[in-house]
């Protein structure tokens, strides 16, 4: 059964380092949440580590210029290891070809901008569907259209046997008050239609090798064991720090505060009910990070 916490510094002594969610846990798509930062600024001052870990499909370069507008500080944060830069990697080494196909928002053209940590990438272009060898997604053009409106240019990939790249496993996301649908919605849609998804964000694999070698280029050597994974979605954050033998906090206000019907904290029944109907087991649990 999980914990549940009012303040991070009732557990964070027992960590030496955090992977910390963004969107719901540090800011909520408009704006810092100042309880969050300053919880995170007074971990550091102790010589903890935050590494941000977000399934954004933005190059860190483009998180770190976005958290200063949301008016998080850089006290606040050591590193960041995003989506993006996990699947960028993995396109840049040829994974599903070098012409693609891009679905997204006006402007994420720069998810094809050269990585310079590969030697010898390959050369990429941006072309039709009809002509592509693999779909790069970072997410839908209109958030707030149904994710199943792309489904004539899916059924055009399957035939072609295109596998989509999905930049940010997230299926919705809070931008205030409004949610969102995310790049993972319709790579679900893709699935369930027979196509072949491959997932870079949490809750798989790939971004946390890319948050630890971040945590490593800090120069620092820590265990897993000494990392706590704190984030407000059950099937991308908490999963995965349950994947990787990672303790994890769940943060119950973000995308799940209707059904613990979380205001400053969880109502502690329907917390448990809620865990238990999703079949997830947070170390601990918290209303929002303080």
């Amino acid at each position: 059964m999980t914990q549940i916490i009012t303040a991070l510094s009732e557990v964070s002594e027992h960590y030496e380092a955090l992977f910390v969610d963004l969107w719901g846990c540090v800011h909520n798509g408009v704006r810092a949440l100042p309880e969050a930062v300053l919880a995170l600024q007074t971990y550091r001052k102790k010589g903890g580590k935050v590494v941000l870990v977000t399934n954004s499909p933005r190059p860190r370069a483009g998180v770190k210029k976005q958290l200063l507008n949301f008016g998080v500080p850089n006290d606040a944060w050591d590193t960041i290891a995003t989506s993006g830069d996990s699947a960028r990697l993995a396109m840049f080494n040829g994974i599903i070809g070098d012409r693609l196909y891009l679905i997204g928002q006006p402007g994420e053209e720069r998810f094809f901008k050269p990585i310079r940590v590969i030697k010898n990438p390959i050369s990429i272009s941006m072309v039709p569907l009809s002509e592509a060898t693999g779909i790069v997604c970072t997410g839908p053009q209109d958030p707030m259209a149904d994710p199943n409106i792309l489904r004539p240019q899916f059924l055009l990939a399957k035939q072609m046997g295109l596998k989509l790249l999905c930049a940010n496993p997230d299926i919705v996301v809070d931008r205030g008050h409004i949610r969102e649908w995310c790049a993972g919605a319709l790579a679900k849609v893709y699935t369930e239609m027979g196509g072949e998804s491959l997932y870079f964000g949490k809750p798989h694999a790939p971004i946390y090798d890319l948050a630890r070698r971040r945590l490593a280029d800090l120069g620092t050597d820590i265990p897993d064991c000494s990392i706590l994974a704190i984030g407000d979605g059950l099937v991308t954050d908490i999963a995965g720090a349950i994947g990787e033998n990672f303790d994890s906090l769940f943060i119950t206000g973000g995308l799940a505060a209707a059904e613990t019907r979380t205001a400053k904290d969880p109502d502690k029944d329907l917390l448990i009910e809620y865990l238990k109907k999703e079949k997830s087991c947070p170390t601990f649990s918290i209303g929002h990070l303080r």
